[in-house]
């Protein structure tokens, strides 16, 4: 050991054998860095890491041996062979790249350990063909015990610290401890190899050795091996950036909404989990908001899922806007937005509501459209109104629920009866879809009558009946809007379009049929489709089935709606407009769309006994059908003077508690309604079909099924 120490301090210069030191470090540092890169590399990835490092390993070993080289000050002339020079170098580069795959063949210590000493090999083999590469004018000894040791130390130390490099957990220190094992191997290495060299000159006449021209190739070749190994760390470096850069990436995709650049569900449940733990302080409250668009199903169906897409696009540019520092919106998905608001007062969130507004009811326009979209703003407050995040999201949900179904402008607060309310709604639809499961609705029919001939029952309108295992009868005005709403009206309604033309299929006489179609129903482009269906597989004329439809259903698109008309009517379908008179009913619906009855609502003829504006508008709508040649049928009849007012009017058919109240079809036939014929029923009914009309329930039908003649009431 002193042997070693007196080598370096009084046969080297000490300046070059710094340099050599530093450009050791340097080196070594780089080059485990880049073979740690392999540990979860793969394929020619992991072998363009190792040759990396090879490289940077190799030059950097191979110049910390050369200008330790001149740093020793030897007593006899010396000079280079260039060839054994860049065999050496050859020798480095090539002995870590093998060595180095070799210590990534397996994710075991023993081939890893392998490969570490093979380093140590290649090292020790670089160094003393550098040394044959080293010519003296002299004898030469050599130390066969320095030689070993040398040999072993650089093996021992390399291996360990490769070993350590591959580990798959590696912390700074640990890294440097890698580092500082190398480093002592290399230099033990060089150090202990010049130890066991002997120089006898033989002569002691030479030249002096020109230090200045040795310090100058010296940093020549430190110089060169730094190029080569800041390549190393170049690139390592820039695949450093990468990865940030991609990690930085990836975050935002992971953590953003593809379509529309906000926050997603799961930025905001962290957000969410971060304001609850810093705002539990006294004096400081949490609002999230939940925000549903309220006409965004209508946007897709009539201009398209682009322009819906765009529509999302430009509202959530327009919400990013208007935030301030402490709040946040994130898109939950579909149409659906969430806002958190940290708050003292409640006049800020009313603030911050007015502001999440304004965006909704600004105007879009994207091509043919151009109109504004609305929103429902609902708000539970933490912790007034919940006891865990989920509960407070799933209140404010709530509370925007019952903001949209009560058609509410402003931001809508949480409190239990809303809670109740919702809970109760949503309830109603989960039974709902175990009622059309399980076989628990009816279908009821009241009898469409002629008022002007002896014709007497021209049909029967079909009406959906439900009655509930726990609460009794529902009515169609209540079960029918959470059906639109829940998505059970597509299914509820098909089953009722194939139920009646199933009954009414085996009916004698051939009564007509009329089913209600829902306006959410009617903007699917597959009803004809079902109607179709449903005729062929029940055997129904077509000319016996009609389809009644508000004008609500008509007016979101009318281009759409004429041309599934069209192809309703081609199937030889007729189309009734129901409750005429009220809503959007206009002069335009009755020249545009092919409608084959007017179906007067049942509000005018419930007033025109005492209204004398009511009995206008019935005889105005009853002059208008004969003008434009379209039978006009009144609903609502339900005593002897309405029935003569609408008879001296000259009203086609009627319908109403006077001729006849709502029935199963068993009781029909035994008060006289149509008679069942067994033999035309069909094999196989599907439940594919329309939706049913809102008709009032209270009628038990417990009494008798009335189904008198209209023309009584003139007697």
């Amino acid at each position: 050991m002193f042997n070693v120490l007196g080598c370096i301090f009084y046969q080297h210069n000490i300046a070059l054998v710094g340099l050599a030191a530093l450009v050791c470090l340097f080196g070594s540092a780089v080059t485990l860095r880049l073979l740690r890169r392999c540990v979860r590399a793969q394929g020619t990835q992991r072998l363009g890491w190792q040759f990396l490092a090879a490289v940077a390993g190799g030059g950097g070993v191979w110049t910390t041996h050369f200008v330790a080289m001149l740093a020793y000050e030897p007593t006899a002339p010396v000079s280079f062979d260039p060839a054994l020079t860049l065999i050496s170098l050859v020798i480095a580069i090539v002995g870590l790249f093998v060595s180095f795959v070799v210590s990534g063949l397996g994710s075991g210590k023993i081939l890893t350990g392998m490969g570490g000493a093979l380093v140590g090999i290649s090292f020790a083999a670089m160094y003393y063909t550098g040394m044959f590469a080293y010519r003296i004018t002299g004898l030469v000894e050599w130390d066969f015990g320095y030689i070993v040791a040398s040999v072993l130390l650089s093996v021992a130390l390399s291996a360990a610290a490769i070993t350590l490099i591959w580990r798959t957990y590696l912390g700074s220190r640990r890294y440097w401890v890698a580092v500082a094992l190398m480093v002592t191997g290399i230099v033990s290495l060089h150090f202990t190899g010049m130890t066991a060299l002997r120089i006898i000159p033989m002569s002691q006449n030479f030249t002096e050795v020109d230090n200045g021209a040795a310090l100058a190739l010296a940093l020549a070749i430190a110089v060169v091996a730094l190029l080569v190994v800041g390549t190393g760390l170049t690139s390592f470096l820039i695949d450093n950036n990468v990865r940030a850069i991609s990690r930085r990436q990836l975050h935002h995709v992971a953590a953003h909404d593809a379509l529309t650049g906000l926050p997603n569900r799961t930025s905001f449940q962290r957000q969410l989990a971060g304001h609850l733990d810093g705002y539990l302080n006294p004096g400081k409250k949490l609002a999230v908001i939940g925000i549903d668009l309220n006409r965004f199903k209508e946007i897709n169906d009539t201009f398209g899922h682009a322009a819906g897409d765009e529509v999302l696009r430009i509202l959530a540019r327009r919400m990013e806007q208007i935030l301030r520092d402490d709040e946040f919106i994130a898109r939950l998905g579909g149409d659906e937005f969430a806002a958190i608001k940290p708050f003292s007062d409640k006049d800020e969130i009313l603030s911050f509501a007015k502001r999440i507004e304004s965006v909704f009811t600004r105007p879009i326009e994207i091509g043919a459209m151009d109109g504004i979209v609305g929103a429902s703003l609902g708000a539970a407050i933490w912790p007034d109104d919940a006891q865990t995040p989920d509960e407070l999201v799933n209140n404010a949900d709530l509370a925007m629920y019952h903001a949209k179904h009560g058609f509410l402008e402003t931001i809508c607060f949480y409190d239990a009866n809303i809670g109740a309310t919702v809970r109760n709604r949503r309830q109603l639809a989960e039974d709902l879809r175990r009622a059309l499961e399980r076989g628990e609705l009816e279908i009821h029919y009241q009898v469409q009558m002629s008022l002007n001939s002896s014709q007497g029952i021209r049909g029967y309108e079909a009406l959906l009946r439900w009655t509930h295992p726990v609460i009794g009868p529902i009515s169609p005005s209540e079960f029918i809007p959470v059906a639109e709403e829940n998505g059970l009206i597509a299914s509820l309604g098909a089953w009722v379009l194939n139920k009646a033309c199933e009954d009414a299929s085996r009916w004698e006489p051939a009564y007509r049929v009329a089913v209600n179609v829902s306006a959410v129903q009617f903007m699917d482009t597959n009803l004809p489709r079902l109607v179709h269906e449903a005729l062929v597989t029940t055997g129904l004329s077509p000319h016996r089935l009609e389809l009644e439809l508000t004008e609500t259903a008509l007016v979101k698109d009318k281009a759409r709606s004429l041309h599934i008309m069209r192809q309703i009517k081609d199937l030889g379908v007729g189309l009734a407009l129901d409750d005429f008179g009220t809503g959007y009913s206009s002069l335009e619906t009755l020249r545009t769309f092919p409608f084959d009855k007017i179906k007067l609502d049942r509000a005018f003829v419930g007033e025109m006994e005492q209204d004398r504006q009511s009995k206008a508008i019935v005889r105005a709508v009853l002059a208008l059908g004969k003008s434009l040649d379209i039978p006009v049928l009144a609903e609502g009849i339900e005593t002897e003077e309405q029935m003569e007012i609408l008879q001296q009017e000259g009203c086609d058919e009627g319908q109403g508690f006077l001729l006849g109240r709502p029935s199963q079809v068993d009781r029909l036939i035994q008060h006289g309604g149509p008679v069942q014929n067994e033999a035309r029923r069909p094999a196989e009914p599907t439940r594919k079909a329309a939706a049913s009309k809102s008709e009032p329930v209270d009628d038990k039908d417990d009494g008798p099924v009335s189904l008198r003649s209209p023309l009584a009431a003139r007697s």
